[in-house]
């Protein structure tokens, strides 16, 4: 990648210690560039921030309506979530609800990030299931999905017909054709566009309310069951649903892997999309708290907002040491 800028600095003492570089955009209803840092063109993978572009097709085809999914499911089949028991829980009983079992998940099983379901585990001498997966909210939608179709249970092919949906949704919102595609970590195929295309796809969820096609009707669907459910998107801890519900359902925004962070503002019709070129979460997690405030839809006294934007930096001992704070360039909103 090249053309990017500064976005978010680590300060110890009186010592600009480390310095994060990155790209992000602002889009209109329109697609149109608002303001953007870097290389509006970089292109780069959204990992886990295009999941509610990959749920689309489980809202427009029908097929959340014929199982009966409520906004607790679109929520999770949107979500990287922790692995706490308000998520495994809710992803049993939608397996169940399919007639399918954990062994139709084809994510893979990883350790809960909830600490105490985590210990829980631990203490009872068990292993992970695949539903502990943070992806497991959107393999349970890509599974109910195949089902609607008549599918085949390998969902994960890019060839699949469900992946081929989710791939058109992409290909769609973004307005650009995906030129590659990688494996995420939870082993489904996640589309490549710019850093333009993802801000032009979630300024689309944010204006979907102003259209009445199918597509957009399902968009709103999805971006209000995460405004919703904030706690089932991500978990406690996490930045997706600590500054969701510091804005008190006015956004929804979504991290993914290697520090890429999106936002949906409806009441705006923005759309906001970031990459950190080094793939630090603790950059991504600034980055999008500032441009936030500087957008106006976030108080930058809340204490969510100052979790992130000129943090203390704390060492072992709990002392501080340094802050993390965006970058002169970044603060430059509006």
């Amino acid at each position: 990648m090249t053309k990017a800028v500064a976005m978010c600095e680590i300060w110890r003492g009186s010592l600009l210690e480390s310095l994060h570089l990155g790209h992000a955009v602002i889009c209109d209803d329109t697609g149109q560039i608002v303001q953007s840092w870097g290389d509006p063109e970089a292109l780069i993978y959204p990992r886990s921030s295009s999941k509610m572009i990959q749920a689309l097709p489980l809202v427009s085809s029908g097929a959340a309506d014929k199982f009966g999914l409520t906004s607790e499911h679109l929520a999770l089949a949107c979500a990287s979530h922790n692995s706490a028991a308000i998520h495994t829980d809710r992803v049993q009983a939608w397996l169940e609800r399919l007639g399918l079992t954990d062994d139709a998940l084809r994510c893979g099983p990883h350790d809960p990030k909830d600490r105490p379901a985590l210990e829980a585990m631990i203490r009872a001498h068990d292993t992970p299931c695949q539903y502990h997966n943070n992806c497991s909210g959107k393999h349970s939608g890509f599974l109910t999905v195949a089902q609607h179709m008549g599918a085949g249970p390998e969902y994960i092919d890019i060839d699949h017909p469900v992946q081929q949906a989710a791939l058109s949704a992409f290909d769609e919102v973004t307005d650009l054709t995906s030129p590659t595609y990688g494996i995420d970590g939870c082993s489904a195929p996640n589309p490549a566009t710019t850093v333009q295309g993802l801000a032009r796809a979630m300024a689309w969820f944010a204006s979907a309310h102003d259209r009445n096609d199918r597509q957009s009707n399902a968009a709103v669907r999805l971006r209000e069951a995460m405004m919703l459910h904030p706690d089932l998107v991500a978990g406690e801890g996490r930045a997706c649903t600590a500054l969701m519900r510091a804005m008190g359902g006015r956004v929804a925004m979504k991290t993914g892997a290697e520090a890429v962070f999106v936002a949906i503002i409806p009441e705006k019709r923005l759309g906001v999309a970031l990459k950190i070129t080094d793939g630090a979460t603790r950059a991504s997690q600034c980055a999008i708290t500032a441009i936030l405030v500087g957008l106006g839809v976030l108080d930058a006294a809340h204490p969510a907002a100052k979790a992130y934007v000129n943090a203390p930096v704390r060492n072992c001992r709990g002392t501080e040491t340094g802050t993390i704070r965006p970058s002169p360039e970044l603060m430059a909103v509006g």
